[in-house]
């Protein structure tokens, strides 16, 4: 049995892990680097050690990470998501040093996290995936010839990429021949290899993706679909459970589908599988996620599933202890990104310390955060500093239960998408649940929301300044 848990990751996500830890009854060991002496999963994990004074090498350095938790007398390690989570090196030497990795196999991160491996796989599973090069771009010759066969646009992709990065749309010839070097660049910088393959461009689709358990016993259940449309540049803003815009047929074809894709790659653990829809009504692969996903708390809101405990049920080599047909959903669920940025500065991050911390309260409410009053947010982070969850029973409970959520919800002291998500909820076509991934280009008036300081806030401001001159 794993009793002892090393989360080599910082911020929401260890906090996550921490709790499911508790819950589960076993040790949480966390760590951090010199800017994250002061973090709330420090606090909050039973054991905590420090890993020295670089903000970010310190978080990626496998041999160290595993070394520590050895050293710690850890029988287990979860990567949470970002930072090492994808990358194969932690999976195998954690296989080498006899401590559990709560995850898929390396082969297997190996694999799906190369893009073109991973569209074969599909391909010989009978996936349907997005026309594209049989292999990695040979150079700018022949990346010019494939975009005039499949036509323009097409999408430059970093081979290895994620998260959004390594990706160009070209809309022209023109666009290619400027592009393709920078992508090269960005794929380079980004994760070490200058591969990048090509895809035909499927115009405005929306962006869909199914949540999948799988145990060492061969069994594979889906947790259903996950609509994560509401994007800007590649990166998720909103995330929704299950998909307004999917009938009963769709959902049952994606998940069955994404079940497919699984266990044609003999994939263990919790996974991803991500699908494009196009107006036309047909799905195609576009990726699979081998680690944890930002957004499962949506899941965990409709099915009541704690993922991360299944998680480690997994690792430690239990069956599921569920079949697809004991999984229910209930209900619609969102989460949405609360990130220290500037909306009305294209999103510019806007790190400091938070003066002021209201969490959001009430029936279907929950808040994933790693911040307090008074907690520094630093600006070698990741600018994501919350995530609110809500769930209803219908859609439009649930879009009238989030803007309160919102309006509950206070974050001062650093600018927030806060006031964002509150235009996003007045659009017409989000709450009839019809949008695509062009939703954010389609309504940049969105930024020009009006903000006014909450009467406690000016309330408290006005005391102190009494106090202050009556030297109390």
């Amino acid at each position: 049995m794993i009793k002892k848990i090393l989360i080599a990751n910082r911020g929401e996500i260890a906090v996550r892990i921490i709790r499911a830890c508790a819950e589960a009854g076993i040790t949480s060991v966390a760590i951090y680097a010199d800017a994250d002496r002061h973090a709330l999963h420090v606090k909050k994990a039973d054991e905590a050690y420090n890993i020295g004074p670089e903000s970010i090498a310190g978080y990626l350095n496998a041999h160290r990470i595993v070394n520590l938790a050895v050293a710690a007398g850890c029988d287990a390690l979860h990567p949470g998501y970002g930072f090492l989570s994808e990358n194969p090196l932690l999976a195998e030497i954690c296989r080498l040093r006899h401590l559990r990795y709560i995850g898929p196999d390396a082969r297997v991160i190996t694999r799906m996290g190369d893009k073109v491996a991973a569209r074969q796989a599909m391909i010989e599973a009978g996936i349907p995936v997005i026309p594209g090069s049989d292999g990695n771009l040979g150079g700018l010759d022949e990346a010019v010839a494939l975009a005039a066969e499949f036509g323009y646009p097409v999408m430059l992709k970093a081979t290895s990429g994620g998260g959004g990065r390594g990706i160009r749309r070209c809309d022209s010839e023109q666009d290619l021949r400027r592009n393709y070097d920078r992508v090269l660049s960005e794929a380079a910088k980004a994760f070490g290899t200058a591969d990048v393959f090509m895809e035909k461009c499927i115009v405005r689709p929306r962006h869909i993706e199914v949540q999948v358990l799988a145990d060492s016993h061969g069994n594979c259940i889906h947790l259903f679909e996950r609509d994560c449309s509401i994007q800007r540049r590649h990166q998720k803003l909103v995330e929704l459970a299950p998909s307004p815009q999917l009938d009963e047929a769709q959902r049952e074809l994606l998940g069955e589908m994404a079940v497919r894709a699984t266990k044609a790659v003999h994939y263990e653990n919790a996974g991803t599988v991500e699908f494009l829809l196009d107006h036309d009504g047909r799905f195609y692969f576009m990726e699979m996620n081998t680690r944890l996903q930002v957004e499962h708390t949506v899941t965990e809101a409709i099915t009541g599933i704690d993922i991360v405990q299944e998680q480690i049920r997994i690792a430690d080599g239990q069956p599921l202890r569920f079949a697809q047909d004991d999984i229910q959903r209930r209900g619609y669920a969102m989460e949405l990104r609360i990130n220290a940025e500037d909306p009305k500065n294209d999103f510019l991050p806007s790190f400091g310390k938070i003066t002021r911390y209201f969490a959001p309260g009430g029936p279907g409410v929950r808040t994933d955060a790693a911040i307090y009053t008074g907690y520094e947010i630093p600006p070698c982070y990741d600018s994501m500093c919350a995530k609110l969850t809500v769930w209803a029973l219908s859609w439009e409970e649930l879009l009238n239960r989030a803007d309160r959520a919102l309006q509950d919800i206070g974050v001062y002291g650093v600018r927030t998408t806060i006031p964002y998500y509150h235009e996003i909820l007045k659009v017409p076509a989000f709450r009839q649940g019809v949008f695509d991934t062009g939703f954010v280009e389609d309504h940049p008036e969105l930024v020009n929301y009006r903000t006014s300081r909450p009467t406690r806030e000016l309330t408290a401001a006005i005391t102190a300044a009494i106090s202050a001159h009556l030297g109390m």
